[in-house]
């Protein structure tokens, strides 16, 4: 699977940049499995307050979650690597948004893990799908749209799509 050049993906947004602490570390000697999610995912998060869902979304009423996932990893992390997280959202339906999250590995400048996602708009009285609110459905339409205008190709792995 042909990943973005570091040049590409720097022109998505940094989120959650950080150092891998020894905490993370296996027994192999590098990030656990748990944690490329984890940092995929809490950056996922914080770029998703730019598109009208808070971090604290829950207290309105709504939530986010998870509904498919598809992980691959392509190089591995070690404690005190720097990475950040860069995000490219594909496309929408009306309770579903489809994003890949790439972990980019700072200092040898290249994609270390791609998780591409679809996620779900809940309400939580219900816990039901619900639709997105129409200042969600304007920012992701325009995000998605500058996104498809990136001179690169995503690589979908061709096993989710938003329906």
């Amino acid at each position: 699977m042909k990943q973005p050049t570091y040049d590409e993906i720097s022109a998505l947004p940094s989120y959650a940049p950080q150092s891998i602490p020894v905490a993370f570390e296996d027994l192999n000697g590098h990030l656990n499995i748990r944690h490329y999610l984890g940092i995929a995912s809490e950056g996922l998060d914080e770029s998703l307050v730019e598109v009208g869902i808070p971090k604290d979304w829950r207290n309105t009423g709504r939530a986010v979650f998870s509904a498919e996932h598809h992980l691959t990893y392509f190089h591995e992390l070690r404690t005190g690597d720097r990475v950040s997280v860069r995000v490219r959202m594909i496309g929408r339906s009306d309770k579903a948004i489809h994003v890949l999250v790439y972990l980019v590995d700072e200092g040898r400048e290249r994609v270390a893990y791609l998780m591409e996602e679809i996620f779900l708009c809940i309400d939580m009285e219900q816990r039901r799908t619900t639709p997105w609110s129409d200042e969600v459905k304007e920012k992701v339409d325009a995000r998605v749209a500058e996104h498809r205008d990136l001179p690169w190709e995503p690589q979908l792995s061709g096993s989710m799509k938003v329906r």
